[in-house]
């Protein structure tokens, strides 16, 4: 279990928890909250105090944001110990070894240069 505290504006990065299941219980303030399905489905709902959200094993996060609400606090729990995190960029822009930047480019149908650049702000 974690506690996590959303300043105005706030936001945790898109990420994923490989090996859990989420679930989050708001204590203070309104979150927005949502996740990816296998089907490119956005599910989002905004969450206030009193309410869970819960987010299925390895689907991305595309949020938690704090979105002009004000501070939220919400507390997390996971059924593994051993949840793992992997934050998306991070995973695409900042890999050891790198992922070629064509291979990116591709993926995200822009150029080389636009990868190159997003590859920067990484290092």
């Amino acid at each position: 279990m974690a506690r996590i505290d959303y300043s105005p504006g706030g936001q945790n990065l898109p990420h994923t928890h490989p090996r859990a299941t989420e679930i989050i219980y708001v204590t203070h303030g309104v979150l927005e909250v949502g996740f990816i399905t296998t089907a490119n489905k956005l599910f989002a709902k905004t969450v206030t105090v009193g309410e869970v959200f819960v987010f299925p094993l390895a689907r991305a996060r595309a949020l938690p944001a704090e979105r002009g609400h004000g501070p939220t606090s919400v507390i997390a729990a996971f059924n593994s110990q051993l949840q793992g995190t992997q934050v998306i960029a991070n995973t695409l822009f900042a890999a050891t070894p790198p992922v070629p930047s064509d291979v990116l480019a591709k993926a995200f149908r822009v150029g080389n240069e636009d990868i190159d650049a997003v590859k920067a702000k990484f290092k």
